[in-house]
């Protein structure tokens, strides 16, 4: 449990924290001339090999390197713009069965119960975490197909706040059920549906009503099932 949760902490950091969108973008179009891509292996090497510090494991980092360079790869050749979205979780999914796998297969030589404190930490850091930015650009592909067009666009608004909330709002619910607080949700919910109430009324566009539904129930339950998660293993 422990290399997984160190391992999908690496991942976690390598995919979303230090990648940057400039960075996934000449990837899309250099494809592997892109140095970019060498660039984001090599932070993920690092970041394994950082996460493990273990010597006689140094074939993790390796094989999260190697592996992960087939994956990306794979994908910035065979995507399209329709499926870019598909790719996307596939590419994730796979990286996160290199983790479990090599978590399983590692498991031998990484039993140690005085570690069992630091596993509660790791497992407190990689759900917030989770909770970020990643979460952030799993809802934004998952809604990526609906793109409502209304006058509230032309609107002035500030730089990546809904991003912000988005993360503010699920950290707050995982905290609040992780501290076994489930009113908090509910008026975490009442609280944002009357601020969304007056920008729905002016917009008059039924699309964009049920675009920020979407988003917003993928939001709380991607917040909540993580907090379930982080409950039962805890």
């Amino acid at each position: 449990m422990e290399l997984f949760l160190k391992l999908l902490l690496a991942h976690l950091l390598g995919d979303f924290t230090f990648q940057s969108k400039k960075w996934v973008t000449e990837k899309e179009s250099k494809k592997l001339a892109s140095g970019k891509l060498y660039l984001h292996i090599a932070i993920h090497t690092a970041l394994a090999f950082l996460f493990v510090w273990k010597l006689k494991l140094w074939y993790i980092s390796v094989i999260i390197g190697i592996s992960h360079l087939i994956i990306d790869a794979a994908k910035l050749l065979l995507q399209t713009e329709k499926t870019k979205r598909i790719f996307f979780f596939i590419d994730q999914l796979l990286h996160l069965v290199v983790i479990g796998l090599l978590s399983v297969f590692s498991s031998t030589t990484e039993i140690d119960f005085s570690f069992i404190t630091n596993s509660q930490l790791l497992l407190i850091v990689t759900c917030v975490l989770f909770l970020t930015q990643p979460t952030s650009i799993i809802i934004k592909t998952l809604i990526s197909v609906y793109t409502p067009k209304t006058e509230m666009e032309k609107d002035d608004s500030l730089e990546n706040a809904g991003k912000y909330i988005g993360m503010l709002e699920r950290l707050l619910v995982f905290v609040f059920i992780a501290t076994n607080h489930w009113e908090g949700v509910g008026f975490l919910i009442a609280a944002k549906s009357i601020f969304r109430f007056s920008d729905l009324t002016e917009a008059k566009d039924r699309k964009l009503t049920e675009y920020i539904l979407i988003g917003t129930l993928l939001s709380f339950g991607i917040a909540i099932t993580t907090a379930l998660v982080f409950n039962t293993f805890s």
